[in-house]
């Protein structure tokens, strides 16, 4: 990883992002954050500065980092206001990682893979699902433009836990689905709410 001083455009941009949406570099970090958060932060304005109003709140936005084990905190939620950044743990797709190693092996878009997709999505209604109060997502690029249709979307899972992490070495696996711990999904819902960013990809490992 490299401080945010040297941070470049091809470093902050997003996997799924061509080069001519970047028109401009992300503003810089404010003192005070950890590498890993700046680099984060870096992430996420750059993104809001390509997304521009179609993402209409603006003061939040949630990173699933997938290049990292499921048996870490990789989903972080960046409070661009407060500079805070919180990181919980969250289930990847079992489509995409077939022998449930812990780490997701690929991404995929199409209906009925059970796998996770890569890239920026926006947040809409909640609604009660199999799963308890659940919140849907809207997938915004090429690469996660099914998801409304994959019904991909935030909700608690009693396969995602410390407890679990603990037992297995490893989180469970989702359909595809954001899936959190019972104890933090509430608190991850209610932070997002509608029409925030949220970005699924391979970041910061």
């Amino acid at each position: 990883m490299i401080a945010l001083a040297a941070l470049v455009r091809p470093s902050i941009a997003a996997p799924w992002m061509d080069d001519a949406t970047l028109t401009e570099p992300a503003p810089p970090a404010p003192p005070g954050l950890s590498l890993v958060q700046s680099r984060l932060w870096s992430l996420a304005q750059a993104e809001l500065g390509r997304l521009g109003p179609v993402i209409p709140m603006r003061d939040v936005v949630a990173v699933a980092d997938f290049g990292a084990h499921s048996s870490q905190r990789r989903f972080h939620l960046i409070n661009l206001p407060e500079r805070q950044v919180s990181s919980f743990l969250v289930a990847h797709g079992r489509g995409s990682d077939p022998e449930h190693s812990g780490l997701l092996q690929f991404f995929s878009n199409e209906v009925d893979s059970n796998a996770s997709s890569e890239g920026a999505y926006r947040t809409g209604e909640f609604y009660v699902g199999k799963y308890g109060r659940s919140l849907r997502l809207d997938g915004l690029d090429r690469s996660n433009s099914n998801a409304l249709a994959r019904a991909i979307v935030v909700h608690a899972a009693d396969y995602v836990s410390e407890a679990v992490v603990a037992r297995e070495g490893k989180s469970g696996l989702s359909e595809g689905c954001f899936a959190f711990d019972e104890d933090d999904a509430e608190l991850i819902m209610r932070t997002l709410g509608q029409d925030r960013l949220l970005l699924s990809g391979r970041f910061l490992s």
